[in-house]
């Protein structure tokens, strides 16, 4: 007898914020099927074949999907907008909920699970946002980095730990590079010895702004790690299954991307500059 497969429970996911294309659908908090690659500035003639090939490739119709789960960015103006409309679009046909999740946060958990050779079905989504009893016990900082160019990248940071999703310490933003460098280390120089991150991870687009990440080295040594590392959809999939499955669900109509702007005296800053 054929066993019938529950529906409903089948999230698909879309990001288009950077340069990298990613797309997946998950059930639940399990990965059934992902592709990313570099579409530079094709994301909207790629989208569309990408979602049918994860759709395909998981044995997914459309009518099975539970939920779509959207990266909001910051990243690319044009670029951010095509998976949300997208979303918003798909998820108002299909009459199922949209989430968008923060794509420096996919960045962020991506680069430290991999760094830590932590695999996606390690992590449970319902356990997003709970810290463990101080920072020294195990937990570790993680800095996503996307060039924004003129010395900026969008950023923000996060903390993590095995067996859960990352928990937010700093909003995303974009920000002047050699300044945020500067912040970081303050905060963690203000920490006790005890409390402090065993590991400080900056990732992303990290060759471009090697020399501000690199000045954390005298104060940081060995914690810090620097690495180049490119989004992947698994992960998006993870924050916004964890979102879902809480019963969650953003306005599809009022859901936006997030472009972020310079605090306005960087912005001044840069235009004497």
């Amino acid at each position: 007898m054929e066993i019938k497969r529950e529906t409903g429970r089948r999230f698909l996911v879309m990001d288009t914020s950077t340069a990298t294309l990613c797309t997946a659908v998950m059930e639940d908090g399990q990965l059934l099927a992902e592709h990313n690659f570099l579409a530079q500035r094709g994301h909207a003639e790629y989208l569309l074949p990408a979602v049918q090939e994860v759709l395909k490739a998981s044995g997914t119709a459309q009518r099975e999907l539970g939920g779509i789960i959207v990266g909001l960015g910051p990243g690319s103006y044009t670029g951010i907008r095509i998976a949300v409309t997208a979303g918003k679009s798909l998820a108002w046909s299909l009459g199922i909920p949209v989430v968008g999740v923060s794509s420096l946060e996919t960045l962020a958990l991506g680069a430290w699970a991999r760094g830590a050779g932590i695999a996606a079905g390690d992590l449970a989504p319902a356990a997003e946002g709970r810290s463990l009893a101080g920072a020294g016990s195990g937990t570790e900082w993680v800095v996503p980095l996307m060039d924004a160019r003129r010395g900026q990248v969008y950023t923000a940071l996060f903390e993590a730990a095995p067996g859960r999703l990352t928990r937010r310490l700093e909003p995303d933003a974009i920000r002047l590079m050699a300044d945020w460098a500067e912040a970081l280390g303050a905060k963690w120089a203000a920490l006790p010895a005890e409390a402090r991150p065993s590991v400080v991870t900056l990732a992303g687009d990290a060759a471009r702004h090697a020399e501000a990440a690199e000045s954390l080295r005298p104060l940081l040594g060995t914690a810090l790690r620097v690495t180049e590392y490119a989004p992947e959809g698994v992960w998006a999939g993870l924050l916004g299954a964890a979102r879902l499955l809480r019963g969650e669900r953003d306005e599809a109509h009022a859901l936006q991307p997030n472009y972020t702007q310079l605090a306005e005296a960087e912005a001044k800053q840069l235009r004497r500059s």
